[in-house]
């Protein structure tokens, strides 16, 4: 290893530590992790026309109170997304914890898979996949969230019919389902309550509702229950209507998901059989396959080979998932 490559390579093991001192320390030995999140939550609310300043007053103070590092990561252009994805998935910490995760396992993967390969390509390959990973685990753990939800919403919707038949108000009802059912359900119906019950317009409350629970059965059981509001009617009935609808939409997914079950096995065969086979060349032949990372040309097909497999992967995908 010659003196240039040794500088960077020890710049880069001090940016890693500087990142994980950042994502670790900080958010242990301060107090602006739930804060953060409760924070944010309300600098969106208070968007609404009319309160800019209040807005601006607010953010400033936010800001403050963070590090340059967080501020500097606040400021990114898709800091907003990752905050939604985070209250979307239900976890409380903030953004930049994520986006320093991300850069730091990049750079601490980057720089591993440089010291056992030396391999200009590889490297930085390797680190940009590793960084996308706590991105894509977010999102996993926010379809789990939203799938869980959706299952939970046809019951939620024949407690509230059960409810309003008791005779109870609206409001009660919503709190009768924040109250005896489980997460995450409990929790956002429990929100909108608070929000109704404090003052706030039932078509925001809902709205907002939306924004932390994007689903369409929840679309359909919002429009459903502001409509009436406004035009009257029996909403028992409309609820216990809609309820089953959703039952019978479930019913339809879990057939699917039945008769696609072969497809999508071939579909993960055909994407981890190349990877498979490539290891088994590689651990009985290593001289096989050794100019693949040898020589330039054989760095360019195997870049391409990759990128031509993740391309191939997501139009299988594409095939066989189907929105029902």
């Amino acid at each position: 290893m010659d003196q240039k490559t040794l500088i960077i390579f020890l710049l880069l093991i001090a940016g890693a530590v500087f990142l994980l001192s950042q994502l670790i320390l900080v958010p242990s030995f301060g107090t602006r992790s739930v804060e953060s999140r409760l924070i944010k939550r309300r600098l969106k609310n208070m968007t609404e026309a009319g309160r800019a300043g209040e807005y601006s007053l607010v953010r400033k103070k936010y800001l403050r109170e963070l590090s340059t590092l967080e501020r500097i990561l606040e400021s990114l252009p898709g800091t907003d997304r990752v905050q939604d994805l985070l209250e979307q998935a239900g976890k409380t910490y903030p953004a930049y914890r994520v986006i320093l995760a991300m850069i730091g396992l990049a750079i601490i993967v980057g720089i591993i898979t440089w010291i056992f390969t030396t391999n200009i390509i590889a490297a930085p390959l390797a680190g940009l996949f590793a960084g996308f990973v706590p991105y894509m685990k977010l999102k996993s753990d926010r379809k789990k969230r939203l799938d869980l939800f959706e299952e939970q919403l046809p019951e939620a919707l024949d407690m509230m019919t059960r409810a309003l038949r008791a005779g109870y108000p609206f409001n009660e009802a919503m709190h009768y389902i924040a109250e005896e059912m489980e997460e995450p359900i409990a929790h956002e119906f429990g929100i909108t309550f608070e929000e109704i019950n404090y003052g706030r317009d039932v078509r925001q409350a809902f709205n907002y509702l939306l924004m932390r629970v994007p689903s369409t059965n929840l679309v359909a059981a919002t429009t459903a229950i502001l409509i009436q509001r406004e035009t009257g009617g029996n909403l028992a009935e409309l609820l216990g209507k809609i309820s089953g609808i959703l039952r019978q939409r479930f019913r339809f997914q879990r057939r699917v998901k039945t008769i696609t079950a072969e497809s999508r096995m071939s579909a993960w065969v055909l994407s981890l059989l190349p990877f498979f086979v490539f290891l088994v060349i590689t651990l009985r032949t290593p001289d096989y396959v050794k100019p693949l990372f040898d020589t330039e040309m054989g760095n360019l097909i195997l870049g391409g080979g990759l990128v031509l497999q993740v391309i191939g992967a997501l139009w299988v995908r594409k095939q066989i998932n189907f929105d029902i």
